[in-house]
């Protein structure tokens, strides 16, 4: 008996070494063969489950709104008073110039602001008359925008570089070429030394042609703005193209190589400073910008190469429309100004007139294939994925009056920048979260659930922010699951403070695991929390109080969806 006891337990004790052999293969074999990456999301995933699981979550029943319709063409466009004089003029007989702000900025940025008012202080006259020059710094592209509105037309159009004129004639804007250069200029990719080091063994330059390489191989990231609105990112989009195929960028070849290219971009910046600060935190190795701003930036040197490309953003000068005699000698003059020996020495301390032996052999100068290009980059933009995207409302109380109004308009506008093949869902939030419109795709029937959510925000309660951007990002995952190709953005729109349930920290790993770009837009709000959230995978924060928000969601939305 005492024996067939002992036999017993040695079994017993068999079995759960065998057991704890097998528990422990299992916990340390898990994650063979995994990536990093795969190993933060899966953990990622897990946590936020059970976060979720602590929140107090309601899921609504969706209704249309009876009177919906979508104004695909709503006007947008900010007030030209928001981008008021920065020179202004001193005589009735004066020319208004929209230049571009490296150009027309604050301290090295700042060439044509001392130019234009030392040309005023000089007291120039014409047939007898005095004249002067009003100057607004308005980006290439929005300065464009206007034009081809003809909502605000300027005398005269002094962009980045030659594109955005070509442009403006291929929308039949006359345009008159007064000025082919008053400043010389290069747009480049900035690239870490390291980067730079590995495309130089591999490709034995570093040009462009090897970042594209680069980029279609997957060996770097780098990210770019949106050319719409910005000289660098529609000059990359044009030379991308050029390269696959240089005799016709818009062939059906040279979009399937940019298609690939695209699907290695990991997003389109809203702004440079949204690419610097994703490349110094190491997610990006290289990022655009021009060689004005790279040789004025000694951290950039030290830890950067800049590889030029494209056309030269030489800033030319650009009458608009028929001038008159007067306007179009005022234009004449301040060329000359311009060009003279004195202000040429002033634009090369402020880091203009550089790499002078740069050239490229494309010049696009059928104007067709400029606006071609900017069609193509908006429809392969996310390669071959899909996009869904949650936005994410905040109806507290501290949100009454004016903020919850902003944010209506905000997001009725917003129904008409995005496209109906995108997937979108909808959260409000105060004490409470509520699942308002559940992802769907974005088609008529879905943008009517949406346009009744919105109307029927109404303000009252405490501020669980964190909570609902978890319950949103739990419905992105589960989105992605059932469509792994899709690409996940997540939209709060909020006063940022937040003084119910979870907290920053609570949510801060989850959404780093995610790798969930989160864009936040702040209404009376604490902007610097907001901040910290876009932060956390590189996305960008917008002020309602101080930007022009319909506008900037709509070149966000360009940008993204």
């Amino acid at each position: 008996m005492k024996d067939s006891k002992n036999n017993i337990l040695n079994l017993i004790v068999i079995a759960l070494g065998v057991l704890v052999v097998i528990l422990g293969f299992v916990y340390f074999t898990q994650n063979w063969g995994k990536t990093e990456d795969t190993i933060n999301m899966e953990k990622a995933v897990k946590d936020l489950d059970k976060l979720y699981s602590k929140i107090n979550v309601k899921e609504l029943t969706p209704k249309q709104d009876t009177n919906f319709s979508s104004s695909g063409n709503y006007s947008v466009l900010p007030d030209i008073s928001e981008y008021p004089f920065v020179v202004n003029p001193t005589t009735d007989n004066y020319l208004t110039i929209y230049s571009s702000p490296e150009k027309a900025g604050y301290d090295y940025e700042s060439w044509l602001i001392d130019v234009a008012n030392k040309f005023n202080s000089s007291k120039i006259e014409i047939d007898g008359v005095p004249v002067s020059v009003g100057v607004r710094s308005i980006s290439s592209g929005l300065a464009a925008d206007f034009i081809i509105s003809k909502k605000y037309t300027p005398d005269v159009f002094a962009p980045s570089n030659e594109l955005w004129g070509n442009l403006l004639e291929e929308n039949g804007i006359k345009t008159t070429l007064a000025e082919k250069r008053i400043a010389g200029n290069v747009a480049g990719v900035v690239l870490s030394k390291n980067k730079s080091a590995e495309l130089e063994k591999k490709y034995k330059t570093v040009d462009l042609h090897a970042i594209i390489n680069g980029v279609l191989n997957n060996e770097i990231s780098i990210a770019y703005t949106d050319p719409y609105s910005s000289s660098s990112g529609l000059n990359l989009v044009l030379s991308v193209l050029s390269t696959f195929d240089s005799e016709n960028p818009v062939s059906d070849n040279a979009i399937s190589q940019f298609r690939k290219f695209q699907q290695n971009i990991p997003f389109t910046a809203y702004n440079t400073m949204q690419m610097k600060e994703a490349t110094q935190a190491g997610s990006l190795d290289g990022f655009l910008l021009e060689y004005q701003t790279y040789i004025n930036s000694p951290e950039l040197q030290s830890n950067y190469v800049f590889v030029p490309f494209g056309v030269r953003h030489d800033q030319p000068v650009y009458e608009i429309g028929e001038l008159t005699p007067v306007k179009k000698e005022i234009t004449k003059k301040l060329v000359e100004f311009c060009k003279s020996e004195e202000s040429q020495k002033l634009a090369t301390e402020k880091g203009f007139n550089r790499l002078e032996d740069y050239t490229f052999n494309d010049n696009f100068s059928n104007k067709k294939i400029i606006a071609k290009a900017q069609e193509i980059w908006k429809e392969e933009k996310t390669g071959s994925s899909d996009l869904t995207a949650v936005f994410v409302a905040d109806m507290s109380g501290s949100m009454e009056g004016s903020p919850l109004l902003k944010l209506k308009a905000s997001l009725n506008q917003a129904i008409n920048f995005i496209g109906s093949d995108a997937d979108i869902g909808f959260v409000t939030f105060s004490d409470t979260v509520n699942i308002a419109v559940p992802i769907a795709k974005f088609d008529s029937k879905q943008k009517s659930y949406f346009s009744n959510a919105v109307k029927n925000l109404r303000a009252s309660g405490g501020t669980a922010m964190f909570d609902a951007i978890a319950v949103a990002e739990r419905m992105l995952v589960q989105a992605q699951e059932k469509n792994p190709n899709t690409r996940l953005m997540l939209f709060v729109l909020t006063d940022g403070e937040s003084n119910r349930g979870h907290k920053y920290e609570d949510i801060e790993e989850i959404t780093k695991g995610l790798k969930i770009p989160i864009y936040t837009i702040g209404y009376n709000a604490d902007i610097d929390i907001l901040k910290q959230v876009s932060n956390i995978n590189e996305a960008a924060t917008m002020n309602a109080e101080t930007d022009n928000i319909i506008y900037r969601l709509q070149s966000l939305f360009n940008s993204q969806m």
